[in-house]
C-alpha cells in the first residue's frame, strides 16, 4: 500500500456528502411554517430554486455561506455551542418550544443528594 492510501483508510474523511436528515427536515419545516415555496425562499436568500430544492432533499450539501444565508433567511443563526453545553442548550430550545419559559435553575451536574445536604 501507498502512503496516500493508508492515510485514506486510517483517517475518514470529515467533509458531510449531505446535510443531517434532522437539519434538512428542520430547514424544511421552517419554511412551511411560513407558507413559503422553494422559489421563495430561494428568492429571499438569493439563491436558485433548483439549490433549495437539491439542499432539502440531501443531494447536496451546501457551503457554510449559503446555510447560514438560508437559516438567516428562516429566522434562525448558526452558533458553534462547546460539546459540554449542548445538553443545557437543547433542554433550552425544548422549553421554548413546548411554551415553557422557565428553566429549572439547578445545575445540571447537582444531584437528589445535594438538596438533603441543605
Amino acid at each position: 500500500m501507498t502512503n496516500d492510501t493508508v492515510k485514506q483508510i486510517s483517517r475518514p474523511s470529515l467533509r458531510l456528502g449531505r446535510l443531517p436528515e434532522s437539519l434538512r427536515r428542520d430547514l424544511l419545516q421552517a419554511r412551511t411554517r411560513r407558507g413559503w415555496s422553494q422559489a421563495e425562499l430561494a428568492r429571499r436568500a438569493s439563491l436558485r430554486q433548483a439549490q433549495v430544492s437539491d439542499i432539502e432533499s440531501g443531494k447536496i450539501a451546501p457551503r457554510l455561506d449559503t446555510l447560514s444565508d438560508i437559516a438567516r433567511t428562516l429566522g434562525y443563526e448558526l452558533v458553534l455551542v462547546p460539546r459540554q453545553l449542548v445538553p443545557d442548550v437543547e433542554t433550552i430550545i425544548w422549553h421554548d418550544a413546548h411554551g415553557q419559559e422557565e428553566v429549572e435553575e439547578r445545575p445540571r451536574w447537582a444531584t437528589d443528594d445535594a438538596e438533603d445536604l441543605g
